[in-house]
């Protein structure tokens, strides 16, 4: 039997797949979004969360909302392709992710008001306004909030020595900072990420796992015995011993553990499969707004799915390197996209999906993929001091898209829309509010749940609501 709420739910969603058909839009797609919040809610909880950020603003209006019946300074260059999912289309130099499409649901209709990079990235990464105190927060500092991985290390530690919270490839920065909203913020740098650095250069070796030279292990064992020794002395207040003893045992634990150095060993996978995530074809600093490509990617992709094999909770890939922003695409756009950037997304991201889902580790995974904000729907409007050319897109965060995959999400289903130009939402519009709640409930964590910051005031993981039409 079905509630008077869920009853006025589907009365409504049924209305709106009516109308948003008589658009073209395929009623198939969207009818796998149409589920009960009742049943979505017996969903099983994801184990792991794979972040997948697109630094710099990717445009939603050429990659996947795309308009081919709006005028041709909104459509732009680029064709649609079909996918297996009827009614669902994608830029046509996404070949092998349209195939994956299948596994992925399109939240079109995701929207806020930060034109800025560096607080728009704090914003979606910690699902937190980035105005405090009538300013933008445009850089790390003690008082941010949390990043996602950062909140599992305190919710969910990971029950093995590998950390809960690992980046890939190096932290994202802009302007002369890092990017807000990658490390622990508040909860201290206990809780901030391991950053990897770039895996695809040859002979990688993750520095934090050597021993260091001339250090034997039985030396390293009796340096922390001494230190032991030592921790009676200590006045620290509270639960700073504590704290301090459960790092430092962890890092032994983590220097001296086989499992962790044959997570992080790349080398252990088949040649046919790295090749399938995308070997580097350069291996010089060129970045990919002066088309160097993303010829990390690949690799870092498939570290990723290493490590969350292996037990890390939630890993976070930036898709640029740490200078890059590289979906920037002020000028030069089209060239941009179509040689330095969606070949190496296409094939690393659709390899990521193929490979999970056969391994059946997709099942049990949240795969989420998002930039910032979008791009604007006309070409050469200018909406920031970096401006446009009469091909560019400037920063548009009014109305772009996330991508979910994974964990229970229907694939092939399409939540919200744009209007005719990809301009603003016309239909069930979210926020970054929403988009952190839905993974914070994706992880089987409620998004109530609250944490205290600097002063021990209690703050809700994230003020929004989860999406739980995406999930079966």
């Amino acid at each position: 039997m079905i509630d008077q709420q869920s009853d006025h739910w589907l009365r409504r969603d049924l209305l709106r797949v009516g109308s948003l058909a008589l658009a073209g839009i395929g009623l198939p797609t969207l009818l796998r979004a149409e589920v009960t919040q009742r049943s979505a809610a017996r969903r099983k909880s994801a184990k792991s969360c794979i972040v997948f950020f697109l630094d710099g603003g990717p445009s939603h209006i050429d990659l996947w909302d795309m308009k081919p019946e709006a005028p041709s300074n909104v459509r732009g260059k680029f064709s649609s392709i079909a996918t297996p999912v009827p009614g669902m289309q994608v830029c046509e130099h996404l070949p092998l992710l349209a195939q994956q499409m299948k596994h992925v649901a399109i939240v079109r209709s995701v929207h806020h008001k930060v034109v800025d990079h560096n607080a728009g990235a704090y914003y979606c990464l910690t699902g937190k306004s980035p105005v405090l105190g009538g300013r933008l927060i445009v850089r790390p500092e003690p008082n941010n909030f949390p990043t996602f991985g950062a909140v599992c290390g305190k919710l969910l530690p990971t029950e093995n020595v590998l950390p809960s919270f690992v980046h890939l490839s190096e932290l994202m920065a802009n302007n002369g900072s890092e990017l807000p909203g990658q490390r622990a913020g508040f909860l201290g740098p206990g809780f901030d990420p391991l950053v990897i650095g770039d895996c695809s250069v040859p002979e990688f070796k993750m520095a934090a796992l050597e021993m260091p030279e001339r250090v034997s292990l039985l030396r390293m064992h009796r340096r922390f015995e001494m230190l032991n020794g030592l921790r009676g002395a200590t006045s620290l207040p509270g639960e700073m011993p504590k704290v301090l003893r459960n790092f430092q045992s962890r890092a032994l634990d983590l220097l001296t553990s086989e499992h962790a150095k044959a997570a992080f060993d790349l080398a252990k996978e088949p040649l046919r499969v790295r090749a399938r995530y995308g070997l580097p074809d350069r291996t010089d600093r060129v970045e990919a707004r002066k088309f160097g490509g993303l010829p990390h990617l690949g690799q870092c992709m498939l570290m990723a799915r290493r490590l969350i094999e292996s037990g890390v909770r939630l890993v976070t890939v930036g898709s640029g390197r740490r200078l890059c922003q590289a979906w920037d695409t002020h000028r030069d756009h089209f060239g941009l996209l179509e040689k330095s950037l969606l070949p190496y997304t296409d094939r690393a991201f659709s390899a990521l999906l193929e490979d999970m889902s056969a391994s059946g580790l997709l099942d049990e995974t949240l795969v989420v993929a998002m930039g910032e904000f979008g791009r604007t729907p006309r070409l050469g409007q200018i909406t920031s001091g970096a401006g446009a050319d009469a091909e560019g897109r400037d920063h548009w965060p009014h109305c772009y898209s996330v991508l979910f995959a994974g964990a229970g999400i229907q694939g092939g289903a399409i939540y919200g829309s744009s209007d005719g130009q990809g301009a603003f939402p016309a239909d069930l519009p979210v926020t970054p509010d929403d988009i952190a709640a839905t993974i914070y409930y994706a992880l089987g964590i409620d998004p109530a749940t609250e944490i205290h910051d600097l002063f021990r005031r209690p703050i809700p993981l994230a003020s929004g609501t989860p999406l739980t039409a995406l999930f079966t």
